[in-house]
């Protein structure tokens, strides 16, 4: 009977969530404009989070310097301020090229894939794999070729995204320094409102939390780096076009975890292939080694056993953020899979692994 009425009462529960949730889409309107703001600053935020964890490190370090936190905060920011005057007299320029001339180039460059694929189909090695009915190269040029014409509207697009991302731009160093300054008081705060019994526990489960996303951010970063130099040596050496902008691509596509390093070799074989399908293996090949050298000797020394989560969990819970939110799901989605494990395990040897134990 007892368990009869604690069934009930759990469907009751369950029943009236659905129509508060039911009730509150009817009145969408209220909410509309709290989204809106949720989505305008959703954004700045992620990238306020990012560099917080990134940073707070180095403000922590020259805070136990003796040095007082609000400047320590204004004196990163003059370094990342000269960092990015550096980037864009010594780098900006030749990437700029790059883009440009790569819009230029993408009809010339579709009509060069097109012969490469044509030798291909009328090779000797091509025709004795495929029969003579089956051609897949013509649905593949078909493929590239949209993909082409979205990568150069993408591009052209690129300025016009950049303008209405300005607002973001102000908006994400004004919330560093907020977060940097007042970081610490957060964590404080949220413990606060916890009963007195479980304030020790909470506070140990936040700090849990901050050395999770401290090593996932700080690591994934460091790696990313590791990987770009590598491929950019490596795609010098072989004398791939369009290296530079190849390698960026590469290096942000790689915080995607797990996919992003497939969808990234993707544009870097077809450029190489356009080249020569010689350059398209070496191509392949460089991607290989680093991703290699990332995997085996970069990655496990700095992530070390911290991010134990298998690749098919990555693969699924990327597949899931993308479904949910797109590619900020993607970004956000094993971060808060991170959290979200950290506190159900600890919500779990709390109330429940005595009980179930001795079951």
């Amino acid at each position: 009977m007892l368990k009869m009425n604690k069934f009930f009462k759990f469907c009751l529960a369950v029943i009236l969530i659905l129509i508060i949730i039911y009730l509150g889409s009817m009145v969408d309107f209220i909410f509309r404009p709290v989204l809106s703001f949720f989505s305008i600053i959703l954004i700045p935020l992620m990238l306020a989070g990012f560099f917080f964890y990134l940073l707070r490190p180095l403000v922590d370090y020259l805070e136990k310097k003796k040095m007082n936190r609000s400047l320590a905060i204004l004196l990163i920011y003059v370094v990342f301020a000269g960092i990015l005057t550096g980037f864009s007299i010594g780098v900006w320029p030749s990437l700029r090229d790059q883009i440009v001339a790569l819009v230029d180039n993408a009809p010339a460059l579709f009509n060069a894939l097109g012969k490469q694929l044509e030798e291909l189909e009328n090779s000797a090695f091509f025709q004795q794999v495929f029969p003579e009915d089956v051609n897949p190269l013509t649905q593949l040029t078909e493929y590239l070729n949209r993909g082409f014409v979205f990568l150069t509207d993408y591009i052209m697009n690129l300025f016009s995204f950049v303008s209405t991302f300005a607002i973001v731009l102000f908006m994400f160093p004004i919330l560093l320094y907020y977060m940097l300054k007042e970081g610490a008081k957060f964590g404080k705060k949220a413990v606060s409102f916890l009963p007195n019994r479980f304030k020790e526990d909470g506070a140990s489960v936040l700090d849990e939390i901050n050395n999770a996303l401290k090593g996932f951010i700080v690591g994934r970063v460091l790696v990313n780096l590791a990987l770009g130099v590598l491929m950019y040596i490596g795609f010098l050496i072989i004398g791939l076009p369009y290296a530079l902008l190849l390698t960026v691509v590469a290096v942000i596509a790689n915080f995607i975890p797990f996919i992003g390093a497939i969808l990234s070799s993707i544009p870097i074989v077809i450029i190489g292939f356009i080249q020569s399908p010689a350059t398209a293996i070496w191509s392949l090949i460089v991607i290989l080694a680093a991703q290699q050298i990332q995997d085996n000797l970069i990655g496990p020394y700095i992530f070390g056993k911290q991010l134990a989560i298998h690749p098919i969990s990555i693969i699924i819970l990327v597949l899931v953020g993308q479904d949910i939110g797109g590619i900020i799901g993607v970004l956000l989605v094993v971060p808060v899979y991170m959290i979200l494990k950290i506190v159900v395990t600890r919500v779990y040897q709390l109330f429940f692994k005595e009980k179930w134990e001795k079951a």
